[in-house]
């Protein structure tokens, strides 16, 4: 299946699977993964209609988008940020996804005021304990929230989890759904705060994340692997 085709499958999933919970299907955003693509492929997906793609370092993302890049193409970062790294951060991408940490939000405050913008992001959680896994502790979110949500350099977008590698989407369905519970604790403890998005799933799970709420699936293999 060529790429056009592999993109095209997976968008009819993920409307498969918003249906299936009675949800709006174009109210699920698909990040392509371009970790381990070259520009050129990124541009072809582009081409075929895929404007958000996901880059995990710093490096990686300015050594391909540091330049010219079509004013629609959204580049999340989704990989773990280092402070040192925060203002390249700012500079290159429209979401971070990572923020994990109280250093990492003053470090991205500070970058974000001194670049005069407002940058989209979302708190990290280790929702599944798992000690190989980044993320901040749950009990650790709301002081990360109220840090974002103070930094008028900063917008709170939401949450974001990954889930353990297991052998069923299925047996991933309890850490979203956790994911999500902890979301709407967050916005009853915050009314003023929308908190949209839940950046949750990845190319083993992802239909069973858009049944449980995601906003944002990170696809990376079953749209970039031949």
């Amino acid at each position: 299946m060529n790429l056009q085709g592999r993109i095209d499958r997976v968008r009819e999933e993920i409307a498969a699977a918003a249906r299936r919970a009675g949800r709006d299907p174009d109210a699920v955003t698909l990040v392509g993964v371009c970790k381990t693509v070259e520009r050129a492929t990124i541009d072809e997906a582009y081409r075929h209609g895929l404007c958000h793609f996901g880059e995990n370092r710093v490096q990686a993302a300015r050594a391909k988008f540091a330049g010219e890049r079509p004013g629609d193409l959204t580049l999340h970062l989704i990989g773990s940020l280092q402070t040192n790294k925060a203002r390249d951060a700012v500079a290159l991408f429209d979401v971070v996804h990572s923020v994990d940490r109280p250093g990492l939000v003053a470090a991205l405050v500070k970058e974000a005021t001194r670049a005069g913008r407002r940058l989209p992001v979302l708190i990290e959680v280790n929702i599944a304990g798992e000690a190989s896994k980044q993320g901040a502790d749950p009990a650790a979110v709301p002081d990360l929230l109220e840090r974002v949500a103070a930094a008028p350099a900063l917008e709170a977008r939401g949450l974001m989890a990954l889930a353990p590698f297991v052998a069923e989407p299925e047996e991933a369905r309890p850490v979203f759904r956790a994911l999500r519970a902890l979301r709407d604790d967050l916005r009853r403890a915050h009314p003023a705060l929308d908190l949209p998005d839940l950046s949750m799933g990845m190319t083993n799970d992802y239909p069973v994340a858009v049944e449980e709420g995601a906003t944002i699936v990170r696809v990376g293999r079953a749209i970039f692997a031949e």
